[in-house]
């Protein structure tokens, strides 16, 4: 039959839209509604970076056609950027206000702080300044999502443009000051604005206007293997901000002789030319100055993992898989899985993939440790991961200088797997101990990402890691008829699809035979048509399927004849979902894996990713037990329809909050 799916952009909108419905909740704490707003721009600045070139180069190709997916995508911005402004300006800032706290948005600066503010102006923010004169093409280039002001002078009867940067990524974006018993915090964008005079004196300013633009974020990489890719891809990094114009935002009023000046100075002719609020770049909402915990998320201390204090990590891994739930467990076992492997005599070899290396990363120093030690440490880095590019190279070439073999990947084939192999030898004996997650092995992300890492000592799971460091040591960029037999791990490029193809067909097999056939799957995106089709394939025989999808969700649930043994939820909250599980009902002999991959294009076609089976019966019970309470959320949830890819999950008597069910849970395990 012909299938059906959502579009994937308008689906991430919708999901994105799904974020921005959090600061709009009067139960979530005002502090965690103002930080959902600069997680929603975060996250649009990304999709204009990213998104819109492919939609706009399909547009080309498509020209003349009426509702292209470049014009419904743009459009559906439009109208969460409406309801983003609603949010702010309805809710928001009148909240702040009960609170003695004024927030001066889109109004003249108060007199009451005139002198605080030029005073902050002359000793601080002037430093930063560097006025440009534009005239025509070529005088300035906007560098990406960075804030600028276009002045308009009037001297001696003629008109200039200047360009004068906002220095939001050298300062806080925000001025925060207090008098007479009242808070206000102004946007440096309107100091700068209040303060022209002092710039260009003896000019008239007749207008003030923000604006940026975003840029397109690809680096352009060909499959080359000649030479330094770290030094090829730094290259490309710092042309990222002079990439092609995907978008120009400018605030409202601009006139039309100036817009179409600037369009033409800085080549905006092929750029989505949007007028949008008066501050852009509000992802600087997450360091808003006001710190009141009254206002914010209670907290939750990590529960902490029972092991023997005063054991070893690789003592208790010997004897029983361990399995961390972050953030709701303490990332402490993961740190001292690295510190223990660092100084450990018995440990000879270390091997670690890393994705996105935290800025101030603990793992990548005991990593410099150990082959300072006398280890041999084999670390695969990710030269690709998008927007850390320039942190991996750093940490790559300092762990380097400290004797770690480096191996990149090569640009065809991405390294997505999160996985580290620690070979220990005592007595003539070779022990394996290893750590396979969901999430990258980051301490910073581990605190607001949910994510699963195992650790374990299962030698046969571990010798199938070690064939698969050995082979990506090798930088092959085609792993597809390469002879490692996987048996219980699931590796991208070699049997990932097939083994979940298999595992479906199981299900479909079972309901045919008229016995319970159940598929349980938790995403943070689900794109990949033949995966999808599969499991219209699988509803079609009669297979329950709950799929729980943060992001991208282009399969369609509940549609008769296609997909009417399908659900669907998304679940926005505190913490972002990030974990990938896969449930198989398989008949009552259940079977369940975790892992790094996606069920989408790039993460089944170009990348290395790793799922691994969970064996030890308790961590199994503990997985679906987490999972069954995601299923029933009342709170964070909202059901994938047919009609509708965020529709609200309808008012339930009982209040279900997935996280703070499972936080409670976790906690009462310590």
């Amino acid at each position: 039959m012909e299938y059906s799916y959502f579009d994937r952009d308008i689906s991430w909108l919708s999901f994105n839209e799904r974020v921005l419905l959090e600061a709009a909740k009067e139960d979530v704490p005002l502090l965690e509604r103002i930080n959902f707003l600069s997680i929603y721009s975060s996250n649009l600045d990304e999709f204009y970076r990213v998104r819109i070139p492919a939609l706009t180069a399909l547009q080309k190709i498509k020209k003349g056609d009426a509702g292209t997916p470049l014009q419904e995508a743009t459009g559906k911005v439009q109208q969460q950027l409406e309801k983003y402004g609603d949010i702010l300006t309805r809710q928001l800032i009148p909240l702040l206000k009960e609170k003695a706290v004024h927030l001066i948005y889109k109004e003249p600066i108060p007199e009451s702080i005139k002198r605080t503010t030029q005073e902050y102006f002359l000793s601080q923010l002037l430093a930063f300044l560097q006025p440009i004169r534009v005239s025509g093409a070529g005088d300035f280039f906007p560098e990406s999502n960075k804030l600028y002001i276009a002045a308009v002078l009037e001297e001696k009867e003629e008109e200039r443009t200047f360009i004068i940067n906002i220095p939001s990524d050298q300062l806080p974006r925000f001025f925060d000051t207090q008098t007479n018993g009242i808070r206000y915090i102004v946007f440096i964008d309107d100091i700068i604005k209040e303060n022209l005079p002092f710039i260009f004196p003896g000019a008239a300013v007749k207008g003030a206007y923000s604006f940026k633009i975003t840029r397109d974020a690809e680096l352009d990489l060909q499959d080359e293997y000649e030479g330094d890719i770290a030094d090829k891809i730094e290259k490309q990094i710092v042309k990222r901000d002079q990439g092609f114009a995907t978008r120009f935002l400018y605030s409202p009023g601009m006139p039309e002789h100036l817009l179409t000046q600037l369009i033409a100075a800085f080549n905006l002719a092929n750029a989505s030319v949007v007028e949008g609020g008066m501050y852009h770049n509000l992802k600087d909402l997450s360091g808003f100055p006001l710190k009141d915990p009254d206002l914010a998320y209670p907290k939750w201390p990590p529960a902490r993992k029972k092991i023997n204090g005063a054991q070893r990590v690789f003592s208790e891994i010997a004897v029983n898989d361990i399995m961390l739930h972050t953030p709701y467990q303490d990332y402490e076992l993961v740190l001292r899985f690295f510190n223990e492997a660092a100084i450990d005599r018995d440990v000879e070899e270390i091997y670690v993939t890393l994705y996105r290396v935290a800025g101030d990363s603990r793992i990548a120093n005991a990593l410099i440790s150990a082959a300072k030690n006398g280890k041999g440490v084999t670390v695969f880095v990710e030269l690709k991961a998008r927007f850390d590019e320039a942190n991996n190279i750093r940490w790559a070439k300092k762990m380097k200088e400290a004797g770690v073999r480096i191996i990149y990947s090569i640009p065809g084939l991405k390294v997505h797997a999160k996985v580290a192999l620690v070979k220990k030898k005592k007595d003539k004996r070779t022990k394996y101990y290893g750590l396979l997650a969901t999430g990258n092995f980051n301490e910073s992300t581990a605190r607001f990402y949910t994510d699963h890492i195992l650790m374990t000592a299962n030698k046969e799971m571990l010798r199938e890691l070690e064939l698969l460091f050995i082979y990506l040591a090798k930088r092959k960029k085609s792993a597809r008829h390469h002879d490692i037999a996987f048996k219980h791990l699931l590796v991208a490029q070699f049997n990932l699809q097939q083994r979940f193809f298999e595992m479906i067909d199981r299900e479909i097999r079972f309901a045919q035979q008229g016995l319970k056939a159940v598929i349980t799957i938790k995403l943070n995106n689900l794109e990949e048509k033949l995966l999808i089709n599969k499991l219209y394939e699988a509803s079609n025989a009669g297979v329950t399927i709950n799929l729980l999808i943060r992001g991208i969700c282009r399969i369609i649930p509940g549609v008769t004849g296609m997909s009417e043994n399908i659900t669907a939820k998304r679940i926005v909250d505190r913490y972002l979902e990030h974990g990938r599980l896969f449930w198989f009902h398989n008949n009552g002999q259940e079977e369940m894996y975790a892992g790094s991959a996606d069920w989408m294009n790039r993460n089944i076609y170009r990348r290395i990713e790793v799922c691994f089976p969970i064996y030890d019966e308790a961590i199994k019970k503990e997985l679906q037990e987490i999972i069954t309470i995601q299923l029933k959320d009342t709170v964070a949830a909202v059901n994938i329809t047919e009609q509708s890819n965020d529709a609200i999950v309808a008012t339930a008597e009982e209040k279900i909050r997935s996280q703070e069910i499972i936080y409670q849970m976790l906690k009462r395990h310590e």
